[in-house]
């Protein structure tokens, strides 16, 4: 059956940005179950604001599905029959579908390291994190894992939220090592300016209560923060769908799986490859642009291949300062940056834009 066919049973599963955008475009014409168990949107790239206070009651899914075709069933996808085309649920319904959208992005990745996910936040808590800092005889340091762009956030967020805390930031590379050497310089010179301890080229081996050991000696933390890497949701892999080494779904140009043509794949969970470009890193800068295609073919709006170029990778340095990096169409970094106040400006831009796109 034709994606772009009218009055189909899509279900699309996951309301990140991916999601979300491809169930709002299929609405005009379709019949959409979207499957996602928060009544709000998570607005991943803020999770930092979140954990360091600054959040705010995001859009309802509700709200911004209002006036589409669309009801949100607000439960989990715990599994995939292909061959039967439905999707379990886990409150033990299933739902039949002509076309199936799997959004479900990714989740933090523990490596296996002994004690991570046993006593380390992940972003996804984020709200308890915030509870935990706030709350009496808070631990006086804390750890952050990942020297990536969610690891420097989260680390200059809460070490200027609270001023009072020790903030260590721990890589087993270079803090900030995929920006170009201005964008490294300025990460660097911000993360001294709010006291944030910088432990490059320590490999975490294991979390304990009160700290971390890494290949270069043990760090004291009363809280540790884990940012280090994502990983794709497993649904894919599990319902037989072909997939890469990480587990993301394989597609082909219009985003259709491989082996399974009636589902599209889009987001975190795929694996999705560009001529010229290559294969496309996990992010909202991927995600939101692959919602808006998938939502103009399932519409029926267009009937081309998935195109797409980088332009910026941008990320918050606090509530004062930003970084906004300008890269090459396939990721690659040019030395142009901005920095200080025009960096948060052009950071906040960017969020703000990707929320009015969700409305």
């Amino acid at each position: 059956m034709s994606s772009t066919t009218t009055g189909q049973r899509i279900v699309v599963l996951g309301a990140g940005y991916a999601g979300l955008t491809a169930a709002k475009g299929a609405g005009r014409r379709h019949t959409v179950t979207l499957v996602a168990p928060e009544a709000r949107i998570l607005h991943r790239i803020r999770q930092h604001e979140t954990a360091a206070g600054h959040g705010r009651d995001w859009p309802t899914i509700g709200d911004l599905t209002r006036g589409r075709r669309i009801t949100h069933r607000r439960a989990k996808a715990v599994g995939i029959d292909p061959a039967a085309r439905t999707v379990r649920l886990d409150d033990g319904t299933t739902l039949a579908y002509d076309t199936l959208v799997h959004a479900l992005g990714s989740r933090t990745a523990w490596h296996g390291v002994p004690g991570a996910e046993q006593h380390a936040y992940s972003a996804e808590r984020a709200d308890e994190l915030r509870r935990r800092l706030d709350a009496p005889g808070r631990p006086d340091t804390l750890a952050v894992v990942g020297g990536g762009a969610t690891g420097i956030e989260l680390a200059t967020e809460l070490a200027e939220a609270h001023p009072g805390l020790r903030v260590r930031i721990v890589a087993s590379g270079l803090v900030g090592g995929v920006y170009s050497d201005q964008g490294r310089t300025h990460v660097r010179r911000v993360l001294d300016r709010l006291g944030v301890t910088v432990h490059e080229h320590a490999t975490v081996t294991e979390v304990t209560p009160d700290g971390l050991r890494t290949t270069a000696g043990p760090i004291e933390a009363g809280l540790t923060v884990w940012a280090a890497s994502l990983e794709p949701h497993p649904l894919a892999a599990e319902a037989g769908l072909a997939v890469d080494e990480r587990g993301r779904a394989l597609v082909d140009d219009h985003l259709r799986s491989v082996s399974h043509p009636d589902v599209h794949v889009i987001g975190d969970a795929a694996a999705v490859t560009v001529p010229g470009v290559g294969t496309l890193r996990m992010g909202c800068a991927t995600a939101l642009p692959q919602g808006q295609y998938l939502a103009k073919l399932l519409d029926g709006r267009t009937t081309g291949p998935f195109a797409f170029r980088y332009l910026v990778q941008c990320v918050s340095l606090g509530r004062r300062d930003g970084l906004l990096q300008v890269v090459r169409p396939d990721d690659s970094m040019r030395p142009t940056v901005l920095t200080g106040t025009a960096g948060r400006l052009a950071k906040a831009a960017i969020c703000a834009v990707v929320l009015k796109s969700l409305r």
